[in-house]
């Protein structure tokens, strides 16, 4: 499946904005519509712009954006853990499949834009990557039912739902420590509309690389929680609403689960690629922030 044109948020020297991504480059959407991306989604315009939009002369070359993540202010980060039936039984646990799903939550500020760099913080040398399908949901639904909930997916995008492996550990029963550091994540580069795509998103690949060595391999096929069915469990407790996110779990083959456990460190450059979506990458740097803190720290 080859990737598909998508909405892209960025900034270029303006202020942020987002438009269409094509072969050609950026058509610059925020500076010809009257509305929003969010707009856009809420009212279900996504294919009819993309459509109009394929036919614009782009403004923009890529090289000349700094992406942002696809949807810059989501309400909801909705997460899934151990969604692939490999990646559970790297756990070697002998348990039994789930009945439901894990789920955690992430804020915004825990990711970065594609071609961003990711940030090591100092508290960890523990940072892992995580390859995964990320459903962006296009229409307001409270209970959904499963026959129905494909028609909820707005889109799809990628994430890299980084994490830091001693902090999940924190807690005797959350991860949300180690799935929220600033910048440990990435998210992008695009939103792809659904409709007409993917089909019923059961032959979709996932696969991540570090430094060009393919780390993690799988196919949607190999879900034990199908995306009608987490759209559908989803909504029984939330009120799912247009831009919000949900990363749909990792194929095996982690760094913590390596034999030996093998992290990211500044220097490394992980791509995310999904079938239809496109390529999402990620470097990785040393927490600059905290480099600016024990600045700030040393001229007091």
């Amino acid at each position: 499946m080859e990737k598909s044109d998508g909405f892209v948020s960025f900034e270029a020297g303006t202020g942020p904005s987002w438009g269409l991504m094509t072969t050609k480059g950026v058509v610059n959407l925020g500076a010809r519509m009257s509305f929003s991306l969010m707009e856009m989604i809420q009212t279900g315009q996504m294919l009819s712009v993309l459509e109009q939009a394929k036919k614009a002369t782009p403004d923009l070359a890529s090289s000349e954006i700094v992406f942002l993540p696809p949807i810059p202010s989501p309400e909801k980060i909705i997460c899934i853990g151990v969604n692939y039936a490999n990646r559970n039984r790297e756990y070697h646990d002998n348990s039994q499949l789930p009945e439901y799903p894990s789920v955690f939550m992430r804020a915004i500020e825990s990711f970065a834009g594609h071609e961003q760099p990711l940030w090591q913080p100092p508290e960890s040398d523990q940072l892992d990557y995580e390859g995964e399908i990320a459903i962006v949901i296009g229409r307001t639904g409270h209970r959904i039912p499963e026959r129905d909930a494909l028609g909820y997916i707005g889109g799809l995008t990628i994430a890299n739902e980084g994490s830091i492996r001693d902090w999940m550990r924190h807690g005797k029963f959350n991860v949300t420590q180690g799935k929220n550091f600033v910048r440990s994540g990435g998210l992008g580069p695009q939103l792809v509309p659904a409709q007409g795509q993917f089909g019923d998103y059961d032959d979709l690949t996932v696969r991540t690389r570090v430094n060009g060595e393919e780390r993690q391999y799988d196919t949607t096929a190999n879900l034990m929680f199908s995306f009608a069915f987490l759209v559908h469990y989803l909504s029984r407790f939330f009120v799912l609403k247009p831009g919000d996110i949900i990363a749909t779990g990792t194929p095996p083959g982690s760094g913590a689960r390596l034999n030996p456990p093998s992290y990211l460190v500044p220097g490394d450059v992980v791509e995310v690629e999904v079938s239809g979506v496109g390529v999402l990458v990620n470097s990785v740097v040393r927490d600059p922030s905290f480099e600016s803190e024990s600045l700030q720290l040393k001229r007091e």
